[in-house]
């Protein structure tokens, strides 16, 4: 299998009328024509289910969400996008994560808003995980 693309994510039982060339994810406790096929890719094919075992590492594309699925640690991810950086545009948008910076304290001169504006702001990105807490 080069690529794969599902029509959902996992499945506990196949389709009611599968179309020939649909492919699913198999959910870890499988019933049916699936029993014994936990986290297996089945593509229906004029012969009937055809498995394919995953590997750690295998990707599939999932139409209903639009979400990319990946095979890690024995068990199928939906939605994690994993790297180091994003990079739109030539130009790197996101990062490794950087050290937490605290919230305004203290100064000669305390404007109340901007500290409050400030303070919502670091919660924002804390709350993305770009900074530490």
């Amino acid at each position: 299998m080069v690529s794969a693309a599902v029509e959902e994510g996992p499945r506990v039982s196949p389709p009611g009328s599968p179309t020939v060339g649909s492919c699913y994810i198999v959910a870890a406790s499988p019933t049916g024509a699936w029993v014994g096929k936990q986290h297996n890719l089945a593509a229906f094919t004029s012969g009937g289910w055809r498995f394919i075992a995953p590997i750690d590492g295998m990707a599939a594309y999932v139409r209903a969400s639009s979400l990319w699925a990946a095979f890690r640690g024995g068990a199928w991810e939906l939605g994690v996008l994993r790297g180091c950086s994003v990079v739109l545009a030539g130009l790197q948008v996101l990062g490794a994560r950087a050290a937490a910076i605290p919230n305004p304290t203290g100064g000669s001169t305390v404007d109340a808003e901007a500290r409050s504006a400030i303070t919502q702001i670091l919660g924002a990105i804390r709350q993305h995980g770009l900074i530490e807490t």
